[in-house]
């Protein structure tokens, strides 16, 4: 039966609230661009060779509230044990002013990359915070905003000291076995790709060579113990190699920082500083180093510039984006940071500060050594000489088994090491209770004849950090839950999201993300689970991953799903290895040759290098298309070792190449595969399949089409879907069993990447239903068109496609205007309350607009009354009718405290630079800062909260 025919189906369907415009206003914008209907616009947009004409086999559309009802019942076949496994990940405590005010707040979780820094200050103090506290801790001079985790992490270390001695040749890195097993294979992943020789062993034996650039250990290790590493980074850098420290956060509050015996790098996870562990993630992992590495860091820096006024202002710095510029010579493919979850861990230390942080550090240390002591009255040895918060057990004669089953009993997990040895790791959370449980585990489950009270709390001595630490006053004045509540309100109010207006960000696709689809993130049978709890205790989670590799499967046209890859860059880089490890089970792991289209996304070429690819560029034709006859030529002169393409499909400059079928046939015909980057399924879910056109590999960016939200620049998850030929290479992992028989190694340190933010896409997928998901593909075409029909005579549409139309973004030309530029219209947006399209990407001095499905017709024609308004500004300039210097759009964005100012000596009213439109009156976003000063904040870069007393006071 039908939901149309079924009497009891609920009326509320989610279909039309996700989707923004309302049906009159569908057939009022379908007439603006020329068609009756929404299918005659597909028709007429889409190219018919390519278009899929069958249902999508999805399971039919739910109301809310009654998938809710079902995922609780999902959710209820996980089992949530408390996991003393470590390894990396803890429990902890959210605080519930940032649990509520930040993780579950979209004006923290709907903004967008802080590429528009006037706009985005509130962000970037928090993320400021965040490398301050990374910087402190590891006593390092310099640290990012945030990676994706923290074997990534390493392997990021790992590329930028191989790049940092590259001149010399050297070309082993030595990882010490004391490094936790996600971390080891992650690392190995990478430098395989990359040519670089692995060794692993003991870092007490190891004899350092003239060919090893660096080396990495584990602080504390992986079994606890903290080794002084004093000795052996001096070796080190006799060798001429750099020392790289992998470090747990919570412990460098106690323990003598990694910069302070001798380390060049530190990495590690902020996940302890309260973000639940949730499977795996999305946690912010960090890397800090010396100042004098600061340009060769991965990933974004916001740093401290000022603005046109002289007042300090914040901004992303240095190489901020360097694959749009690098391109194959970027050192790093990370296009995402962490930067929700930096902002909770940020958040995090500013609510406890450093005495609070140092009061739980302490705890957590005195409950490990009454667990060491109680353990050795009870009979057993523990290994480690000496421990922070995690003891490796010696169980000598005693079954396993049975400490296990008891442990069960008591529903908690232990680490096993082998048939003699377990671990226990404890945390913020642990109660004095549960030391008592531990300890009746490995007692047989018998009554213990003394008391926790009394259990020795001291342990061994260890190597104390000297140096005070977040000493900066934001970490020592908001420490009342009111205060705290008030500065997180403050930072958010400087923060333009998608609570304020529509973000029209070509190749960003940010929607409509459904408070429906964000609660179950936070509820505990998925937030608290650890990534290596037994396969028992996670079958809600396991029957959430089947549904969702299927329907991805389904709606790609592909038969093989890896969820791994918790970034697009990182399914860029899965996918290239995947393809990779393919031709090497042929013998011809010679293909090593990547074509790439010239208007491609930076992390394209990034990725291809990563992959140990050579990039070979094949140019576009003046319409934006792949030339197919450069293509054909390269294909042919490479055609020994063609290893695949890189194709996004719509293309990167928002049209439907009707010759796609054609582009993948010649270099299937010339040895290679063809890897398509997904960052456009918004155009393409339910009207046409990857895998129908010829591709065999792509990856879906389920921040963009699938509805997780962007988070002010992260999280991200970028799966990969694969054809049945190279479903047997996907990503396998250390710990737990995924993956296929041939597969590559580990891409992210846990086996199904940011695991909770998975079940944002799930409901989304099932809310919809394929006739829903079908329909906002539809109305994201036609909302693209609408306002390119509405905007092409002021703005002139770069390129169009089939039917003259776009796909589900436009390219506006801006580059005709003589004394205004892409940037000055940028700002302007900004008094209109908008945030900027994407702007001088794929073509310098162009605007990219997405309006995405989710906004609405009377949204969409605010954007376009103020391009318009914005458009006469301009005339206005060019005709020299208004200043070439002093105008609205070199002075925007205008702030309160420059409209509201005393002397007001511009040629224009105030009225004209702050309310140009009649609706501002209603609700206006005002920027906090002026234009910033990019090139300044380059010059002098200051990457820490020190220089910001001006700014925070």
């Amino acid at each position: 039966m039908s939901q149309s025919s079924n009497p009891f189906a609920w009326s509320d369907r989610f279909v039309a609230r996700h989707i923004g415009p309302r049906t009159a206003d569908v057939d009022c914008m379908l007439q603006e661009c020329g068609f009756k209907t929404l299918d005659a616009l597909a028709d007429a947009a889409v190219p018919a060779q390519i278009r899929f004409r069958k249902p999508l086999n999805l399971p039919p559309s739910r109301s809310e509230h009654g998938l809710l009802a079902e995922l609780r019942k999902t959710a209820a076949q996980n089992n949530v044990f408390r996991s003393f496994i470590g390894m990396g990940y803890y429990d902890c405590i959210t605080p519930g002013v940032i649990q509520r005010n930040i993780l579950e707040n979209p004006g923290w979780y709907t903004q967008y990359t802080p590429y528009q820094a006037e706009i985005s200050q509130g962000r970037l103090e928090a993320l400021l915070n965040f490398q301050t506290m990374i910087a402190d801790l590891t006593g390092l001079e310099i640290a990012n905003a945030s990676l994706l985790d923290e074997a990534t992490a390493a392997a990021e270390a790992m590329t930028m000291c191989h790049a940092l001695k590259a001149k010399e040749g050297k070309n082993t890195f030595f990882v010490s076995d004391s490094c936790h097993p996600q971390t080891i294979a992650v690392v190995r992943t990478r430098a395989e790709a990359l040519g670089i020789a692995v060794t692993i062993g003991s870092h007490h034996t190891f004899q350092f060579s003239e060919n090893v650039f660096a080396a990495l250990v584990q602080y504390p290790a992986t079994d606890g113990t903290i080794h002084d590493f004093r000795a052996f980074g001096e070796t080190a850098h006799k060798h001429d190699a750099l020392f790289i420290v992998a470090a747990d956060l919570l412990s460098l509050i106690l323990l003598q920082p990694p910069g302070e015996f001798g380390a060049d790098v530190a990495v590690g996870s902020a996940q302890r500083f309260g973000v639940p562990m949730g499977f795996g993630g999305p946690h912010a992992a960090f890397i800090a180093t010396r100042d004098a590495h600061k340009r060769h860091l991965p990933g974004r820096i916001v740093g401290v510039s000022k603005d046109a006024q002289g007042r300090p202002a914040l901004r992303l710095a240095l190489q901020t984006r360097e694959q749009h510029i690098r391109r194959e010579k970027a050192t790093s493919n990370i296009c995402t940071a962490q930067v929700l979850l930096a902002i909770m861990a940020s958040m995090y230390a500013v609510y406890h500060g450093a005495d609070g942080l140092k009061k739980i550090a302490q705890r957590v240390h005195r409950l490990t050594a009454a667990l060491a002591s109680g353990l050795q009255r009870l009979g057993f040895e523990v290994a480690n000489e000496n421990f922070f918060d995690t003891l490796k057990i010696s169980v000598g004669n005693r079954p396993i088994k049975d400490i296990l089953r008891v442990a069960e009993n008591h529903r908690v997990n232990l680490r096993v090491y082998d048939s003699e040895n377990v671990g226990v790791s404890l945390d913020e959370a642990t109660s004095a209770e549960e030391l008592e449980t531990l300890l009746r585990i490995f007692n047989g489950d018998k009554a213990l004849n003394f008391r926790v009270e009394d259990l020795d709390t001291d342990g061994p001595d260890l190597p104390r950090r000297s140096s005070a630490v977040l000493t900066h006053p934001v970490f020592n004045r908001y420490h009342s839950e009111t205060e705290m509540l008030r500065y997180i309100r403050r930072l958010e109010s400087r923060d333009l999201s998608l609570t304020m207006s529509m973000i029209p960000l070509g190749s960003c696709t940010m929607k409509l993300n459904a408070t429906a689809e964000m609660l179950p993130v936070t509820w505990p049978e998925f937030g608290r689970l650890h990534p290596f709890a037994p396969a028992t205790q996670t079958q809600g989670y396991q029957a959430l991953f089947r549904d969702l590799e299927n329907w991805l499967a389904e709606i790609s046209g592909f038969s093989g799903v890896s969820l791994q890859p918790n970034a697009g860059s990182q399914g860029e880089y899965a996918g290239l290895l995947v393809i990779r490890q393919f031709h090497a089970s042929h013998g011809e792991g010679r293909r090593n040759v990547c074509l790439i289209p010239t208007s491609a996304h930076g992390t394209n070429p990034a990725s291809a290098v990563m992959a140990g690819l050579k990039v070979v560029p094949v140019a576009c034709d003046q319409k934006g298309n792949i030339n197919v006859d450069d293509l054909k030529a390269k294909a042919a002169e490479h055609r020994a070792d063609l290893s695949a393409l890189m194709v996004t499909y719509p293309s990167t400059h928002g049209v439907f190449e009707e010759t796609i079928k054609d582009i993948c046939k010649i270099v299937h015909d010339n040895g290679g595969q063809v890897y398509m980057d997904g960052a456009n399924m918004n155009a393409l879910v339910g009207l046409c399949r990857p895998g129908d056109l010829g591709a065999d590999v792509c990856h879906i960016n389920l921040h963009k089409t699938f509805c997780i939200p962007h988070g002010g620049g992260g999280p991200g998850m970028g799966p990969i879907c694969v054809a049945s030929h190279l479903a047997p290479f996907l990503p396998k992992h250390p710990i737990i069993p995924v993956g296929g028989k041939q597969g590559i190694g580990a891409i992210s340190a846990a086996p199904w990447g940011s695991a909770s933010i998975l079940v944002i896409p799930w409901i989304y997928i099932r809310l919809m239903g394929a006739d829903g998901l079908t329909e906002a593909t539809k109305v994201a075409i036609l909302n693209a068109n609408y306002i390119a029909r509405r905007l092409d005579k002021y703005f002139p549409v770069l390129y169009k496609g089939h039917g003259s139309l776009v796909a589900h973004e436009c390219i506006l030309d801006l580059r005709h205007f003589k004394s205004v530029t892409v940037e000055d219209v940028a700002k302007r947006l900004m008094d209109y309350s908008f945030h900027a399209p994407t702007i001088s990407w794929p073509v310098p001095g162009t605007m990219m607009v997405e309006p995405t499905e989710s906004e609405s017709k009377e949204e969409l024609d605010r954007f376009c009354d103020a391009m318009i308004a914005i458009h006469g500004e301009i005339t206005a300039i060019e005709s020299g009718a208004t200043d070439a210097k002093n105008n609205l759009l070199k002075n925007a964005p205008h702030t309160a405290e420059v409209v509201t100012a005393d002397k007001w000596d511009r040629p224009y009213t105030r009225e004209q630079a702050a309310w140009p439109a009649k609706s501002l009156r209603a609700q206006k976003f005002w920027p906090p800062v002026n234009r910033i000063d990019n090139v300044f904040g380059d010059r002098s870069p200051v990457c820490t909260c020190i220089g910001m007393d001006a700014f925070t006071s």
